[in-house]
């Protein structure tokens, strides 16, 4: 049975003390309560070693938003995979929209990232998405695939399975845009398809693909009501405890 999975990114928000609140918010928030899926808090690098430490990491995983695509060295302003796992981060988010169109990351470096990230025991959530010129030009999945396929598909099934993917249509991040249900199910069908024709039903069946593009407490439950759609991968709404908390509690 594959995780169902809500995972704040909160990008580059948040001073230390700004960001220890939150985290200290949710984890009260959640205190006591029962939910149904497993909760990610992504944040910057400043803030992970404080956040882990702040939080019941048992209940919350806490993930980076990037790590170096080199294991170590002179890469001034690089922080590694071996960095991000001695914070007690368990997850770091890899090929998000923003740093493949700001920071120019290729399938290659990103393929790398992933290697490391897997090598040093930390969960890659990997990102993949179209732009609004090729979804109406009709090539998302086409673009998906290929995404897919030059980053992770040279991985063993048994590292793929380590995996959670994250569907983001660049359309929809922070635009207010929201990809239909019916759409989400579509393409998220359409990715576990071709991670069945790669590694077979069973690795397909067990991963979880979740949902990025303005997600929040007013969609969630619509979204994560497909059979494919596994959650959410968070922006703008894991901002704020109370507008996170009705994200994580749509399950």
């Amino acid at each position: 049975m594959r995780k169902q999975i809500v995972a704040g990114n909160w990008k580059m928000n948040t001073t230390l003390p700004e960001g220890l609140a939150l985290a200290k918010g949710i984890d009260e928030a959640l205190r006591g309560k029962t939910v149904h899926c497993d909760v990610i808090l992504g944040t910057p690098f400043t803030h992970l070693a404080s956040v882990a430490a702040a939080i019941d990491t048992t209940r919350i995983g806490v993930a980076a938003e990037n790590c170096a695509d080199k294991e170590k060295g002179a890469f001034t302003g690089e922080v590694s995979a071996a960095m991000i796992a001695s914070t007690g981060a368990r997850y770091v988010i890899i090929g998000h929209s923003e740093r493949r169109a700001y920071y120019h990351e290729t399938p290659e470096i990103l393929k790398e990232k992933v290697r490391l990230a897997l090598a040093h025991g930390l969960t890659p959530i990997f990102c993949v998405g179209e732009v609004l010129e090729e979804r109406e030009a009709g090539k998302h999945f086409e673009v998906v695939d290929a995404q897919v396929r030059e980053s992770l598909f040279e991985l063993s099934a048994e590292e793929f399975g380590k995996l959670v993917l994250a569907y983001e249509p660049v359309w929809a991040i922070g635009t207010g845009k929201t990809a239909t249900a019916e759409q989400a199910q579509e393409i998220h069908a359409h990715i576990r398809h071709t991670i069945a024709q790669q590694y077979g039903p069973e690795v397909a069946d067990s991963t979880s693909i979740l949902y990025g593009g303005s997600c929040n407490a007013g969609n969630a439950k619509e979204l994560f009501a497909n059979p494919d759609v596994d959650g959410g991968l968070i922006g703008g709404a894991s901002l704020e405890v109370e507008k996170f908390m009705p994200v994580i509690e749509a399950f």
